[in-house]
């Protein structure tokens, strides 16, 4: 599943990033930011209007992101 699919407060791990194409820049920076695999990621809070922004916390760091953003995270639930 997509980041942008889960629950909020259910934790998830990064599986992987993936980019529209070969040099897609909001995905090489989500990895600079730290959605790498492995990585512990959950679902904060969303925003009033289309639940967008999301706020996504990864590790003890918390970032906003858009919908169409959190749409390239893969995750899958954390056991």
């Amino acid at each position: 599943m997509n980041l942008s699919e889960l629950s909020p407060f259910t934790p998830a791990v990064v599986d992987s990033v993936s980019g529209l194409d070969s040099n897609d820049p909001i995905s090489k920076r989500l990895r600079e930011l730290g959605f790498v695999e492995g990585e512990p990621v959950s679902i904060v809070a969303r925003g009033p209007i289309g639940a967008d922004p999301l706020l996504v916390q990864i590790g003890y760091t918390r970032f906003a992101l858009r919908r169409t953003e959190a749409q390239r995270v893969t995750v899958h639930l954390a056991s």
